[in-house]
């Protein structure tokens, strides 16, 4: 008698413990699994184009972007992608007009706005002001700031700085110095 009670105890306790596995096993399958590194990567991109389109005044989405590194410094170009939208065009030229006043002022809110973070060269820029030229260009569809120097480590700077922003914008653009 004591052995058949022993039994269906044992049987009764093995019975419950496997549902209680089972029923975790069943919730753990329903929670969503943690985000990937790729989604987190696609929502940190999705806010920077949002603070982007504010800053910049135009929307990410309709424009390109390019930055070039040269020899004496290097460029930031933006362009409609619609050679009819001219409403892009003129809010991609007024605000390259307004962003070479500012960075030739040292002011460099912009760019920190959008990134969310003070981008690599900008405390030097900043410092080398003095030492570093802002040309303002229209283009066809947009506009070009040209940015130069003759001085090494403004150069290096810019040369940072224009990285970053090829990185951050995915533009595809090389990272090397073109001739």
């Amino acid at each position: 008698m004591k052995v058949k009670r022993f039994l269906t105890i044992a049987l009764g306790t093995t019975t419950i413990t496997v549902a209680v596995f089972i029923v975790k096993a069943q919730q753990e399958k329903k929670s969503p699994p943690p985000p990937t590194v790729s989604v987190t990567a696609d929502m940190q991109d999705e806010k920077m184009n949002e603070r982007g389109d504010h800053v910049m005044g135009f929307d990410h989405t309709k424009t390109t972007h390019h930055f070039r590194l040269l020899p004496n410094g290097g460029s930031i170009e933006v362009a409609a992608n619609s050679a009819q939208d001219t409403e892009s065009r003129d809010q991609i030229r007024m605000h390259l007009g307004h962003i070479a006043k500012m960075f030739a002022g040292g002011n460099f809110n912009a760019p920190m706005l959008i990134h969310d973070q003070i981008p690599p060269g900008v405390p030097t820029m900043q410092r080398l002001k003095s030492a570093i030229q802002y040309k303002f260009e229209e283009t066809k569809q947009g506009a070009r700031i040209r940015i130069s120097t003759t001085n090494l480590e403004a150069l290096q700077a810019i040369h940072d700085f224009l990285r970053f922003q090829i990185k951050e914008h995915k533009t595809g653009d090389s990272l090397d110095v073109s001739q």
